[in-house]
């Protein structure tokens, strides 16, 4: 055999094996089970009738788009971790909220009970946007 025939035969093993193992993942859900009900998906759990959005600051909003449900309480958590840059000022102007975030650290900030739409937020200077659809 020559080089360029083994070398196709390991790129088939290759791209075979990336399919396979992508392909055992459960879309990114992940059910623990335990005493507490908990539902994981992405970046939004629902813990105890609670639901909990979770967003990353530093240079802007990680991810910049959540999908949650409404009608359920919702909870906004953001963790910051060495956040010095204007996403460690958080608004959400439709419902008056206005936060400085620790430059570490996790933030809790109660959103109630959202009706269907879409929710946005961004920084304090309007650089970093997010949003929250509720469906």
């Amino acid at each position: 055999m020559n080089k360029t025939t083994i070398a196709i035969i390991i790129s088939v093993i290759l791209i075979v094996s990336a399919i396979f193992f992508t392909s055992n993942k459960n879309n990114g859900v992940k059910e623990k089970s335990s005493k507490q009900t908990e539902k994981i998906v992405n970046n939004v759990s629902i813990i105890n009738g609670k639901q909990i959005i979770e967003i990353k600051a530093k240079g802007g909003y990680t991810p910049r788009k959540s999908v949650a449900q409404a009608g359920i309480p919702t909870i906004l958590q953001i963790n910051t971790n060495g956040t010095f840059d204007c996403s460690a000022s958080i608004r959400i102007p439709s419902m008056n909220i206005q936060r400085n975030l620790p430059q570490s650290g996790v933030t809790d900030i109660e959103l109630g009970t959202n009706p269907p739409g879409i929710l946005q937020g961004s920084c304090g200077m309007g650089m970093y946007p997010f949003q929250i659809e509720f469906k």
